[in-house]
């Protein structure tokens, strides 16, 4: 059974088209940089490597570029979309209404729509994918894989907010936490490397970013919340902020709501800090002496050591710490600013390790560190290709 799986980030389109149940990748690649003046594209065959810089506008366009590819006389690696017997599709926010992965119908999509507001970076971007999917596997069955299922584990002390208590039983207003797929795969990876380790915080680290803190394999906190502009510094989005500085932008600063939306969604994090919102480009200027550059990375690691320290504590122990993402497997910088001084929590780099690239799971951290540092490449194309099979199974 050949499944092709689509990850739409807000940036980005991750996807791999996978033989089940061999989880065997017959084709994989990504687009990024979607929406800037040049966007990236891989596609990669056991027989062909494509890379290309190109202007690509929005994630239909990139779908679109990548159907072709499939499908093209050289390089293609089907012939016809009734090979693809599913597409899996990561959806960010499921709200309340889905905690496991769904077929998806008219029903599912009018949903993923209504949580737009909740997830506006995300979920249409997801949509998007899911419409266009529809239209061009048109024999596929279309299935939703959904980032908030993970997290359904969390105590209610960690999902509840202090607001008035309808607000949960009426409306649904809770922590719900996001990019799940990716911190199930890495924490059981880990978990599975590690052999005896129960208490491990994930760092999810790309244009969107959160943390996680697992308990014997089950999400107990996370930092993302009802929606998915909550705690870490990301690309474009604030991270924590208090809520006062959102009435001082409305009632005295004469702020539209929307206005603040947009600002905080699309305008802050390291593109507010920095007039960049790639890391990549962060890191080079930083190291060119920009000092815009050089305090946003700062930050951006001092609000991960904080929700360290944090998670530790709901843990009542430390056992692991694992990177992962574009930005937690590529950037040594980041990891090495994120673990300097962190010996309290017997957290102690090895920066040789560290400075090492490789496609495997790998411990970063010295020999005497009490604390495991481990890069674990995430591979969420393969977790969703794994629960849409079994879904179609029964």
């Amino acid at each position: 059974m050949k499944i092709i799986i689509i990850n739409s980030g807000s940036s980005s389109i991750k996807y791999q088209l996978i033989e089940m149940p061999s989880n065997e990748v017959i084709c994989s690649g990504m687009i990024d940089r979607i929406g800037l003046e040049t966007s990236n594209l891989s596609y990669v065959t056991n027989t062909n490597k494509i890379e290309e810089s190109l202007p690509i506008e929005n994630h239909k366009i990139g779908l679109e570029k990548i159907a072709h590819l499939l499908m093209d006389e050289k390089v293609g690696v089907i012939k016809s979309t009734q090979e693809i017997s599913a597409v899996g599709h990561r959806v960010v926010h499921g709200g309340s209404n889905f905690t496991s992965t769904t077929i998806i119908n008219k029903e599912v999509k009018d949903k993923i729509k209504q949580l737009f507001e909740l997830a506006p970076l995300h979920n249409p971007a997801n949509l998007e994918g899911i419409n266009v999917a529809t239209a061009i596997f048109n024999t596929a069955k279309q299935v939703a894989v959904f980032d908030t299922a993970f997290h359904q584990t969390m105590p209610v002390v960690a999902y509840k907010y202090a607001v008035p208590n309808y607000l949960l039983t009426e409306n649904k207003i809770r922590v719900y936490g996001f990019h799940g797929t990716s911190h199930k795969y890495v924490s059981e990876k880990a978990i599975k490397y590690l052999q005896n380790s129960s208490k491990i915080i994930t760092i999810h680290l790309g244009n969107g970013c959160s943390m996680t803190a697992i308990k014997d394999g089950k999400s107990m906190d996370t930092t993302l919340g009802f929606g998915p502009m909550n705690g870490l510094i990301m690309g474009t989005r604030s991270g924590d902020i208090d809520q006062s500085v959102i009435f001082y932008l409305v009632n005295t600063l004469g702020y539209s709501f929307d206005a603040v939306s947009t600002m905080l969604n699309k305008q802050s994090g390291m593109l507010g800090l920095t007039g960049f919102s790639d890391l990549r480009d962060i890191e080079s200027n930083a190291a060119q002496g920009n000092t815009d550059c050089q305090l946003a990375l700062a930050m951006n690691a001092y609000r991960i050591k904080k929700y360290i320290g944090s998670y530790a504590a709901a843990l009542n122990g430390l056992d692991a710490i694992i990177f992962t993402a574009g930005i937690g497997e590529n950037s040594s910088y980041i990891r090495q600013l994120v673990c300097t001084d962190m010996e309290y929590f017997g957290i102690e780099l090895d920066e040789a390790k560290n400075e090492m690239r490789s496609k495997e799971i790998r411990e970063i951290n010295t020999p005497q560190s009490r604390t495991k540092i481990l890069v674990v490449p995430t591979n969420e194309e393969i977790e969703i290709a794994n629960q849409v099979y079994e879904l179609l199974l029964g």
